[in-house]
């Protein structure tokens, strides 16, 4: 099932993206000690409260995957909705769970009126979303070099868009 996230699931997703802090940390930008996504509080006030800003989860037997979706606040950049944050539990890939959360984030961000492009950022240590992402239409437009560094390992980030 893949839906909306609310505030009863706070504490599945707090553990869900620390997982995914701490298994693929060239993935992700955020680390456990500065992800704003993990602080409980913040993630309250924001499930729910706005349209344009949503967190959506897959579910299993337990949430085992999420992904966000906000839509640009300044008036000459609303039209872009920006993807973060995808992630499915290693135990539940290859079953389908990335392609409908990535379909459900594209169908909100259908949805959000004057929204018609979608943006998101992959690092190279995640070869199997970029995939998925230039399945569904996403483009490469650009990169940077060396973008996260970690345990002196550093990867570089791939921008991509796609116009709805």
């Amino acid at each position: 099932m893949i839906r909306l996230l609310r505030e009863d699931d706070v504490e599945a997703y707090l553990a869900l993206r620390r997982e995914s802090l701490l298994s693929a940390p060239l993935a992700f930008a955020s680390s456990p000690d500065d992800d704003l996504a993990l602080n409980m509080a913040t993630l309250r006030s924001y499930l729910g409260a706005f349209p344009d800003e949503v967190i959506i989860g897959a579910f299993g037997d337990s949430l085992v995957g999420a992904v966000g979706l906000f839509r640009d606040r300044h008036k000459k950049s609303a039209h872009k909705a920006h993807i973060w944050g995808m992630y499915v539990r290693a135990a539940h890939r290859r079953q389908g769970f990335g392609s409908q959360l990535l379909e459900a984030a594209l169908h909100h961000a259908r949805n959000l009126p004057g929204v018609s492009w979608v943006h998101l950022s992959v690092t190279t240590a995640a070869p199997e979303a970029r995939q998925l992402y230039e399945s569904a239409g996403f483009r490469v437009w650009g990169s940077e070099p060396e973008s996260i560094r970690h345990e002196g390992q550093s990867v570089s980030e791939i921008h991509m868009a796609l116009e709805l």
